[in-house]
């Protein structure tokens, strides 16, 4: 039995291994990283740390938060950094057994399958929706744009 740190993404329920995860907190404010992917929300201060976020929402290609919408924060270690990714709203910690998780669907946009890692059956939605298992090791950050020669 694994333990998923769940949170919800544009109506959907999404779900990281809870060894992966430092923490689950209300959005900080954001400094702005020049010339970074939209991908990129910015940087914030974690008691005297300075992490990237990461808006999940743009990453899956998924529509734009709503303006007045604050956004949460999971906190997640990535090849030993904390990488924060911002989420609409966190959800519980759930029990998923091994077998329960099947292949991401071929109708998977393949720029976000290889974030996605399989989906679950349970009820832990709102509407008793599956869950989808997130790769949080495989949160690529893209590069920015250069400029002036290599």
């Amino acid at each position: 039995m694994s333990q998923y740190v769940t949170f919800m993404l544009d109506g959907s329920l999404y779900g990281i291994d809870v060894v992966r995860v430092q923490e689950a907190l209300r959005a900080h404010s954001r400094t702005r990283v020049p010339l970074a992917p939209p991908t990129i929300a910015g940087l914030v201060n974690l008691r005297g740390q300075v992490v990237l976020t990461i808006d999940l929402r743009t990453r899956l290609g998924l529509a734009a938060r709503a303006e007045l919408a604050e956004p949460m924060m999971v906190v997640v270690q990535v090849a030993g950094e904390a990488v924060s990714l911002l989420v609409d709203e966190i959800g519980d910690v759930v029990d998923v057994g091994p077998g329960s998780f099947e292949t991401p669907p071929d109708t998977l946009d393949p720029a976000v399958r290889p974030l996605i890692r399989g989906a679950a059956g349970t009820r832990a939605g709102p509407d008793g929706d599956g869950l989808v298992r997130a790769a949080a090791s495989r949160v690529r950050v893209p590069e920015a744009p250069r400029s002036g020669p290599p």
